[in-house]
Protein backbone atom coordinates (compact mmCIF):
# COMPACT_ATOMS: atom_id res chain seq x y z
CA UNK A 1 0.00 0.00 0.00
CA UNK A 2 1.55 3.46 -1.06
CA UNK A 3 2.03 6.56 1.22
CA UNK A 4 -0.01 8.94 1.11
CA UNK A 5 -1.24 11.88 3.92
CA UNK A 6 -4.16 13.84 4.78
CA UNK A 7 -2.86 16.65 6.59
CA UNK A 8 -5.49 18.28 8.47
CA UNK A 9 -7.90 16.37 8.39
CA UNK A 10 -10.24 14.97 10.62
CA UNK A 11 -11.32 10.95 11.25
CA UNK A 12 -10.19 7.95 12.64
CA UNK A 13 -7.53 6.22 14.52
CA UNK A 14 -5.81 3.45 15.61
CA UNK A 15 -2.40 0.97 16.46
CA UNK A 16 -1.10 -0.23 18.55
CA UNK A 17 1.30 -0.78 22.27
CA UNK A 18 1.05 1.50 24.82
CA UNK A 19 3.17 4.62 24.60
CA UNK A 20 2.83 6.53 27.79
CA UNK A 21 1.03 6.64 31.03
CA UNK A 22 -3.05 7.76 30.74
CA UNK A 23 -3.09 5.56 27.39
CA UNK A 24 -5.29 2.88 26.68
CA UNK A 25 -4.19 0.08 23.86
CA UNK A 26 -6.23 -0.23 20.84
CA UNK A 27 -7.36 -4.09 20.24
CA UNK A 28 -6.71 -5.27 16.47
CA UNK A 29 -9.46 -6.91 14.66
CA UNK A 30 -10.19 -7.31 10.93
CA UNK A 31 -11.57 -8.93 8.56
CA UNK A 32 -13.42 -12.63 7.64
CA UNK A 33 -11.05 -15.21 7.40
CA UNK A 34 -11.60 -18.33 5.08
CA UNK A 35 -10.40 -21.80 4.28
CA UNK A 36 -8.22 -21.47 0.99
CA UNK A 37 -10.60 -21.85 -1.78
CA UNK A 38 -8.65 -21.21 -5.22
CA UNK A 39 -11.54 -21.52 -7.81
CA UNK A 40 -13.05 -18.12 -5.83
CA UNK A 41 -13.37 -14.83 -6.33
CA UNK A 42 -13.82 -12.02 -4.20
CA UNK A 43 -15.00 -9.03 -6.80
CA UNK A 44 -15.52 -6.12 -4.18
CA UNK A 45 -14.93 -5.56 -1.00
CA UNK A 46 -16.34 -2.48 0.60
CA UNK A 47 -14.97 -1.20 4.05
CA UNK A 48 -16.33 1.52 6.16
CA UNK A 49 -14.62 2.67 9.72
CA UNK A 50 -15.83 5.10 12.26
CA UNK A 51 -15.13 5.26 15.82
CA UNK A 52 -18.35 3.45 16.67
CA UNK A 53 -18.52 0.93 14.06
CA UNK A 54 -16.71 -1.19 11.46
CA UNK A 55 -18.42 -2.58 8.72
CA UNK A 56 -17.78 -4.95 5.67
CA UNK A 57 -19.49 -5.76 2.39
CA UNK A 58 -18.00 -8.25 0.30
CA UNK A 59 -18.74 -9.98 -2.80
CA UNK A 60 -17.65 -13.35 -3.47
CA UNK A 61 -18.10 -15.70 -6.98
CA UNK A 62 -17.14 -19.82 -7.09
CA UNK A 63 -16.18 -19.76 -10.86
CA UNK A 64 -15.83 -23.37 -10.61
CA UNK A 65 -18.46 -25.98 -11.74
CA UNK A 66 -19.25 -27.31 -8.64
CA UNK A 67 -20.55 -25.70 -5.16
CA UNK A 68 -17.60 -25.59 -2.78
CA UNK A 69 -18.34 -25.50 0.99
CA UNK A 70 -15.89 -23.58 3.20
CA UNK A 71 -15.22 -22.97 7.11
CA UNK A 72 -15.47 -18.71 7.70
CA UNK A 73 -13.73 -17.55 11.03
CA UNK A 74 -13.75 -14.15 12.49
CA UNK A 75 -10.84 -14.19 15.07
CA UNK A 76 -11.61 -11.61 17.81
CA UNK A 77 -8.75 -10.09 19.44
CA UNK A 78 -7.28 -11.86 22.55
CA UNK A 79 -7.43 -10.12 25.60
CA UNK A 80 -5.69 -10.28 29.20
CA UNK A 81 -2.62 -12.11 29.38
CA UNK A 82 -1.19 -9.71 32.28
CA UNK A 83 -1.77 -7.74 35.29
CA UNK A 84 -0.91 -4.39 33.65
CA UNK A 85 -3.48 -5.45 30.33
CA UNK A 86 -5.03 -1.68 29.29
CA UNK A 87 -7.57 -2.59 26.26
CA UNK A 88 -9.42 -0.03 24.87
CA UNK A 89 -12.95 -1.69 24.99
CA UNK A 90 -16.33 -0.96 26.25
CA UNK A 91 -17.29 -4.26 27.45
CA UNK A 92 -15.47 -6.82 29.51
CA UNK A 93 -18.73 -9.09 30.76
CA UNK A 94 -19.80 -10.69 27.27
CA UNK A 95 -18.39 -13.42 24.87
CA UNK A 96 -19.01 -10.87 22.17
CA UNK A 97 -17.32 -8.22 23.73
CA UNK A 98 -17.05 -6.27 19.85
CA UNK A 99 -20.37 -6.93 18.82
CA UNK A 100 -20.03 -9.10 16.05
CA UNK A 101 -22.62 -9.86 13.56
CA UNK A 102 -22.76 -11.35 10.24
CA UNK A 103 -25.10 -12.22 7.57
CA UNK A 104 -25.01 -13.69 3.60
CA UNK A 105 -27.05 -12.92 0.89
CA UNK A 106 -29.50 -10.70 3.59
CA UNK A 107 -29.87 -13.53 5.79
CA UNK A 108 -28.40 -13.58 9.57
CA UNK A 109 -25.98 -16.12 10.55
CA UNK A 110 -25.84 -17.53 14.22
CA UNK A 111 -21.76 -18.39 14.29
CA UNK A 112 -20.06 -20.79 16.47
CA UNK A 113 -17.89 -20.17 19.31
CA UNK A 114 -14.86 -21.03 20.34
CA UNK A 115 -12.55 -19.97 23.08
CA UNK A 116 -9.25 -20.69 24.31
CA UNK A 117 -7.77 -19.99 27.79
CA UNK A 118 -3.55 -20.15 28.19
CA UNK A 119 -1.19 -19.39 30.21
CA UNK A 120 2.66 -19.07 28.98
CA UNK A 121 1.17 -20.94 25.90
CA UNK A 122 -0.20 -23.54 27.99
CA UNK A 123 -3.81 -24.38 27.64
CA UNK A 124 -5.79 -24.33 30.54
CA UNK A 125 -9.31 -23.85 29.40
CA UNK A 126 -11.07 -26.88 30.74
CA UNK A 127 -9.39 -26.14 34.23
CA UNK A 128 -10.62 -22.55 34.26
CA UNK A 129 -14.19 -24.23 32.84
CA UNK A 130 -13.87 -27.21 35.42
CA UNK A 131 -14.33 -24.80 38.59
CA UNK A 132 -17.75 -23.21 37.21
CA UNK A 133 -15.83 -19.79 36.27
CA UNK A 134 -16.10 -17.40 33.38
CA UNK A 135 -12.87 -17.10 30.93
CA UNK A 136 -13.68 -13.61 30.29
CA UNK A 137 -10.06 -12.60 32.42
CA UNK A 138 -11.26 -9.05 32.50
CA UNK A 139 -15.08 -9.71 33.80
CA UNK A 140 -16.06 -8.79 37.35
CA UNK A 141 -17.89 -11.54 37.08
CA UNK A 142 -14.98 -13.80 36.67
CA UNK A 143 -12.95 -12.46 39.87
CA UNK A 144 -15.97 -12.57 42.08
CA UNK A 145 -16.37 -16.40 41.16
CA UNK A 146 -12.48 -16.74 41.76
CA UNK A 147 -12.91 -15.20 44.78
CA UNK A 148 -15.36 -18.04 46.19
CA UNK A 149 -13.03 -20.97 44.83
CA UNK A 150 -11.77 -22.94 47.75
CA UNK A 151 -8.01 -22.26 49.29
CA UNK A 152 -6.41 -25.53 47.56
CA UNK A 153 -7.61 -24.71 44.47
CA UNK A 154 -6.45 -20.89 44.44
CA UNK A 155 -2.80 -22.25 45.82
CA UNK A 156 -3.03 -24.49 42.57
CA UNK A 157 -4.35 -21.54 40.41
CA UNK A 158 -1.02 -19.49 41.50
CA UNK A 159 1.46 -21.88 41.01
CA UNK A 160 -0.62 -22.53 37.59
CA UNK A 161 -0.30 -19.05 36.92
CA UNK A 162 -3.76 -18.07 36.46
CA UNK A 163 -3.89 -15.63 39.23
CA UNK A 164 -2.03 -13.60 41.20
CA UNK A 165 -3.21 -11.91 44.50
CA UNK A 166 -2.78 -8.34 44.15
CA UNK A 167 -3.68 -7.98 48.04
CA UNK A 168 -0.59 -6.19 50.07
CA UNK A 169 -0.42 -4.09 53.59
CA UNK A 170 3.15 -3.48 54.40
CA UNK A 171 1.11 -2.30 57.94
CA UNK A 172 -1.50 -5.45 58.85
CA UNK A 173 -2.70 -8.82 57.00
CA UNK A 174 -5.43 -8.16 54.71
CA UNK A 175 -7.68 -10.25 52.57
CA UNK A 176 -6.82 -11.73 49.67
CA UNK A 177 -7.53 -10.23 46.10
CA UNK A 178 -7.48 -12.59 43.31
CA UNK A 179 -6.74 -10.91 39.22
CA UNK A 180 -7.03 -13.64 36.58
CA UNK A 181 -3.75 -13.72 34.46
CA UNK A 182 -4.90 -15.79 31.38
CA UNK A 183 -4.90 -14.78 27.92
CA UNK A 184 -8.04 -15.61 26.58
CA UNK A 185 -8.66 -16.12 22.63
CA UNK A 186 -12.17 -16.07 20.47
CA UNK A 187 -13.11 -16.78 17.34
CA UNK A 188 -16.25 -16.96 15.52
CA UNK A 189 -16.92 -19.20 12.89
CA UNK A 190 -19.13 -21.04 10.20
CA UNK A 191 -19.91 -23.20 7.75
CA UNK A 192 -21.21 -21.29 4.14
CA UNK A 193 -21.08 -22.54 0.14
CA UNK A 194 -20.49 -20.96 -2.67
CA UNK A 195 -22.94 -21.87 -5.48
CA UNK A 196 -20.97 -22.57 -8.82
CA UNK A 197 -21.26 -19.76 -11.08
CA UNK A 198 -23.27 -17.67 -8.50
CA UNK A 199 -22.16 -14.49 -6.32
CA UNK A 200 -22.57 -14.47 -2.52
CA UNK A 201 -22.79 -11.34 -0.52
CA UNK A 202 -21.72 -11.08 2.87
CA UNK A 203 -21.90 -8.40 5.76
CA UNK A 204 -20.48 -8.08 8.49
CA UNK A 205 -20.00 -5.35 11.36
CA UNK A 206 -18.42 -5.23 15.27
CA UNK A 207 -17.44 -2.44 17.15
CA UNK A 208 -13.95 -1.36 16.96
CA UNK A 209 -11.26 -1.29 19.61
CA UNK A 210 -10.44 2.77 19.85
CA UNK A 211 -7.14 3.61 21.81
CA UNK A 212 -5.82 6.80 22.59
CA UNK A 213 -3.08 8.73 24.89
CA UNK A 214 -3.95 12.20 26.84
CA UNK A 215 -1.63 14.36 24.80
CA UNK A 216 0.32 14.15 20.99
CA UNK A 217 3.18 11.68 21.04
CA UNK A 218 4.94 12.77 18.11
CA UNK A 219 5.74 16.39 18.81
CA UNK A 220 6.98 18.26 22.11
CA UNK A 221 7.53 21.53 23.09
CA UNK A 222 7.69 22.86 19.28
CA UNK A 223 9.43 20.08 17.66
CA UNK A 224 9.22 16.05 16.56
CA UNK A 225 9.76 13.63 18.92
CA UNK A 226 11.64 10.33 18.46
CA UNK A 227 8.36 8.65 17.67
CA UNK A 228 8.12 10.42 14.69
CA UNK A 229 10.03 8.16 12.53
CA UNK A 230 7.68 5.46 13.35
CA UNK A 231 4.36 7.07 12.83
CA UNK A 232 5.43 7.64 9.17
CA UNK A 233 6.24 4.74 8.75
CA UNK A 234 2.83 3.57 11.00
CA UNK A 235 0.44 6.44 9.86
CA UNK A 236 1.61 8.48 7.30
CA UNK A 237 2.61 11.54 9.26
CA UNK A 238 3.49 13.96 7.04
CA UNK A 239 5.58 17.44 7.32
CA UNK A 240 2.42 19.22 6.45
CA UNK A 241 0.79 17.54 9.42
CA UNK A 242 3.66 17.77 11.70
CA UNK A 243 3.53 21.35 10.94
CA UNK A 244 0.04 21.66 11.75
CA UNK A 245 0.67 19.64 15.13
CA UNK A 246 3.48 21.76 16.50
CA UNK A 247 1.24 25.01 15.78
CA UNK A 248 -1.47 23.20 17.82
CA UNK A 249 0.90 22.12 20.45
CA UNK A 250 1.32 26.25 20.57
CA UNK A 251 -2.01 27.10 21.16
CA UNK A 252 -2.50 24.38 24.52
CA UNK A 253 -3.71 25.51 27.71
CA UNK A 254 -4.42 23.00 30.03
CA UNK A 255 -5.47 25.04 32.98
CA UNK A 256 -8.13 26.22 30.62
CA UNK A 257 -8.97 23.03 29.60
CA UNK A 258 -7.80 23.26 26.03
CA UNK A 259 -5.52 20.69 24.56
CA UNK A 260 -5.22 18.10 21.73
CA UNK A 261 -4.52 14.23 22.13
CA UNK A 262 -4.84 11.28 20.12
CA UNK A 263 -6.86 8.45 18.90
CA UNK A 264 -5.96 4.88 17.50
CA UNK A 265 -8.09 2.46 15.53
CA UNK A 266 -6.78 -0.54 13.54
CA UNK A 267 -8.36 -2.56 10.66
CA UNK A 268 -5.94 -6.08 9.74
CA UNK A 269 -6.57 -6.34 6.09
CA UNK A 270 -3.60 -8.98 5.17
CA UNK A 271 -4.69 -11.70 6.97
CA UNK A 272 -7.97 -12.74 4.95
CA UNK A 273 -6.29 -13.26 1.39
CA UNK A 274 -7.45 -16.32 1.18
CA UNK A 275 -9.29 -16.27 -1.85
CA UNK A 276 -7.86 -17.10 -5.96
CA UNK A 277 -6.42 -13.31 -7.06
CA UNK A 278 -6.63 -9.70 -5.45
CA UNK A 279 -9.64 -8.14 -4.47
CA UNK A 280 -11.36 -7.30 -7.83
CA UNK A 281 -12.99 -3.81 -6.26
CA UNK A 282 -11.72 -2.05 -3.25
CA UNK A 283 -13.54 0.80 -1.38
CA UNK A 284 -12.35 2.11 1.75
CA UNK A 285 -14.42 4.79 3.40
CA UNK A 286 -12.95 6.39 6.79
CA UNK A 287 -15.59 8.85 8.76
CA UNK A 288 -13.39 11.27 10.63
CA UNK A 289 -16.19 11.92 13.39
CA UNK A 290 -16.09 15.68 13.88
CA UNK A 291 -14.65 18.39 11.23
CA UNK A 292 -12.29 19.55 14.58
CA UNK A 293 -10.34 16.18 14.11
CA UNK A 294 -7.22 15.98 12.31
CA UNK A 295 -5.88 12.21 10.55
CA UNK A 296 -3.31 10.51 8.84
CA UNK A 297 -3.17 6.67 7.33
CA UNK A 298 -1.58 5.05 5.01
CA UNK A 299 -3.84 4.63 1.62
CA UNK A 300 -3.73 5.02 -2.31
CA UNK A 301 -5.82 7.83 -4.10
CA UNK A 302 -7.52 8.97 -1.02
CA UNK A 303 -9.97 12.12 -1.32
CA UNK A 304 -12.24 14.08 0.63
CA UNK A 305 -15.81 12.99 -0.07
CA UNK A 306 -17.94 14.55 2.52
CA UNK A 307 -17.58 16.78 5.86
CA UNK A 308 -16.44 14.10 8.26
CA UNK A 309 -15.27 11.03 5.63
CA UNK A 310 -12.32 10.09 3.02
CA UNK A 311 -12.64 7.49 0.82
CA UNK A 312 -10.01 5.05 -1.17
CA UNK A 313 -10.04 2.98 -4.08
CA UNK A 314 -8.33 0.86 -6.04
CA UNK A 315 -8.71 -2.23 -8.75
CA UNK A 316 -7.23 -5.59 -8.13
CA UNK A 317 -5.83 -4.50 -4.92
CA UNK A 318 -4.14 -7.21 -2.87
CA UNK A 319 -3.23 -5.46 0.35
CA UNK A 320 0.22 -5.81 1.02
CA UNK A 321 0.10 -4.31 5.22
CA UNK A 322 -2.39 -3.92 7.64
CA UNK A 323 -4.67 -0.26 8.10
CA UNK A 324 -3.30 1.87 11.08
CA UNK A 325 -5.21 5.39 11.53
CA UNK A 326 -4.33 8.43 13.73
CA UNK A 327 -6.35 10.98 14.63
CA UNK A 328 -5.15 14.03 16.83
CA UNK A 329 -8.44 15.17 18.72
CA UNK A 330 -9.60 18.83 20.53
CA UNK A 331 -10.04 18.30 24.09
CA UNK A 332 -13.50 20.82 23.19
Amino acid sequence: MKKAMLGGLAALTMAATAMANDTSAVLEAGGLVYTRQDSVDMLSEDLFISQEEITVDYVFKNQAETDLETVVAFPMPAIGGFLEFNAALDDYEHDNFMSFTVSQDGKEIEPELQQRVTVNGIDMTEEVKSKGVSLLPLSETTRAAIAKLPEDVLKDWETRGLILNTAYDPEKPVAPDYYPLWKLETVFWWRTTFPAGKEVKVHHSYKPSVGGTVAMTFVRDGAPTPELEEYRERYCVDDALLKTAIKLEKQQNYDAGIYFYEKWMSYILTTGANWAGPIGQFKLTVDKGDTKNYVSFCGQNVRKVGPTTFEMTATDFYPEKDLHILLVVPSQ
